[in-house]
């Protein structure tokens, strides 16, 4: 029965092979409306690109908000939990620190700001600039409602923490919220579920108004830094990641990418590791068969925090490429201060569309010129495609090293062929009533 075998691999790899199609529509169209000065074209494009990002965003706070507190009550449903965290962070900050390096040691051979002629005169500072103060005491909220409102992802996300470790204090009391928390986490999945489905006609939109805005004329003086990043995300995403997979998960990488591609080429058109969030714990739980109250916790944690490309490879070569075009020397402590702040103040990216907090809070840092930030906006775009692809692809390694450590992952899941991805995401943990997984 081959015709009845073809059609089972193309439902089963439909998602893929529609995104595929997306952007190789959304490349042609783009470069139709700027070649022919097709201005309605363009318009259409960059439209319909934004209404996938504003979709994706909406559903930002409640996503991120109830699973935290869902993820975060649930760890008492994991033996060993403080164990599966502290694991979980180590890697997570080990992983950051390897990225950066890889990061510093690119900047260092490409020189990506030697001989560049870009005129600083007319870059300005962003109004918004990313100091350790404003980080610290940001990630506390003054009001609630505001958290919210403005989208200030680090506060709903610290929010989030403190009433789920209250939930685990009080005990069976506060099961009717963490009940609340659950349906409304299911409910939003299975909305941003069908936002997701719409990704094809998203990434249209986004490639084509990027190629229709850009074309490759503002890559040509910045080329050196857009390929250092790509290069650079591309050695993780090649060489780190599946060394760590092989040697400590003991998993074959080819496996891991056939499993975890649907998430990663989602985050390369969304650009947001959030709006990726329920696609990425589907593909964690139910292909590459991590324990699901592990994975509850460790996704969207990564999802907030887990940022190899925007936090580590982007900061370092673009702080590299900020002094070499304002001549500003960096010695052996500039460097230093670069890896410390890339690996701890990774949770400023918050997981949303672009790194540019993430940059302010480098070059502030280093005592760089703050216009440089203006240089770079024009190319953001085209560099966050790889480094949000990369940062998600991080938040699936992590947990499927510690799962492995620990025993938690479902060999029969890992090793089967890729399950379709045409039905609703993963649901939510289950209750605090029923029993762990030993």
């Amino acid at each position: 029965m081959p015709s009845f075998g073809a059609f089972l691999i193309v439902k089963r790899f439909s998602f893929s092979l529609q995104l595929l199609l997306g952007l190789v529509v959304g490349v042609a169209l783009g470069f139709a409306a700027r070649i022919w000065d097709v201005a309605w074209l363009a318009t259409t494009l960059t439209e319909v690109g934004k209404i996938f990002v504003q979709l994706l965003k909406l559903a930002v706070p409640p996503l991120v908000f109830t699973a935290v507190v869902v993820s975060v009550a649930n760890l008492r449903n994991v033996n060993g939990a403080a164990r599966l965290a502290g694991k979980t962070l180590f890697w997570f900050l080990a992983t950051a620190l390897i990225a950066v390096i890889v990061g510093i040691g690119l900047g260092l051979i490409i020189n990506p700001g030697q001989g560049v002629t870009l005129s600083t005169a007319g870059a300005k500072a962003p109004e918004n600039v990313g100091t350790w103060v404003d980080f610290l005491t940001g990630i506390i909220p003054t009001n609630i409602v505001t958290a919210f409102t403005e989208l200030n992802v680090l506060q709903i996300v610290f929010l989030g923490i403190v009433l789920g470790a209250a939930a685990i204090a009080i005990g069976e009391k506060a099961e009717p919220f963490l009940d609340f928390s659950r349906s409304i986490l299911e409910l939003v999945q299975k909305a941003l579920w069908w936002v997701i489905r719409l990704a094809p006609i998203g990434t249209a939109g986004l490639i084509g108004k990027s190629v229709a805005t850009y074309g490759w004329d503002l890559l040509a003086p910045l080329a050196k830094l857009s390929l250092g990043v790509y290069i650079g995300c591309f050695i993780i995403l090649l060489a780190v990641y599946p060394t760590l997979l092989a040697l400590v998960g003991k998993v074959n990488p080819i496996t891991f990418y056939r499993n975890a591609w649907p998430a990663i080429e989602l985050a390369f058109v969304s650009r947001s590791s959030v709006g990726t969030l329920p696609l990425t714990q589907k593909v964690t739980i139910e292909r590459l068969g991590v324990d699901r109250d592990y994975a509850s916790f460790a996704v969207p944690f990564g999802a907030t925090t887990k940022m190899d490309g925007c936090a580590s490879i982007y900061p370092a070569l673009a702080a590299i490429f900020v002094a070499q075009v304002f001549n500003v020397h960096l010695g052996i402590g500039e460097y230093l201060l670069i890896a410390f702040v890339s690996v701890v103040g990774s949770a400023a990216t918050a997981g949303l569309t672009g790194a540019i907090v993430m940059l302010t809070l480098t070059l502030s840092t280093l005592g760089l010129p703050l216009e440089g930030v203006g240089l770079l906006l024009a190319i953001d775009p085209i560099l966050d495609m790889i480094r949000t692809a990369t940062n998600v692809a991080g938040q699936i390694v992590v947990p499927v090293l510690v799962a492995r450590s620990e025993g938690r992952i479902d060999e029969a899941v890992l090793n089967a062929p890729p399950q379709p991805l045409d039905e609703a995401p993963v649901s939510a943990p289950r209750s605090s009533g029923e029993p762990a997984i030993a």
